[in-house]
């Protein structure tokens, strides 16, 4: 298992961690800042769940009048980690 540090642009969050095993999937979400209950319940949603699938379903999502999100930077962060990015 490999962790990847990132730092979101553009929202409340600070940073993020994720896990990842050797066959991409997301063993682990961690999230400094941002809103806390939000970003337990991605986290939570998003474990065992494979990058590419967080990547399709998260890429995109708008946070109010913003043009990303935390979902969108995690998406973001996910595809840079994969190469996509």
């Amino acid at each position: 298992m490999k962790t990847y540090t990132f730092q979101p642009r553009g929202v409340c969050s600070r940073e993020m961690q994720v896990d990842l095993d050797d066959q991409n999937v997301i063993q682990a979400l961690r999230v400094t800042g941002g809103c806390s209950g939000n970003l337990q319940g991605i986290a939570s949603l998003v474990k065992g769940m494979s990058a590419q699938e967080a990547i399709r379903r998260l890429k995109g999502i708008h946070c109010g009048p913003k043009s990303t999100s935390c979902p969108d930077q995690l998406a973001l962060g996910l595809e840079q980690v994969l190469g996509q990015g």
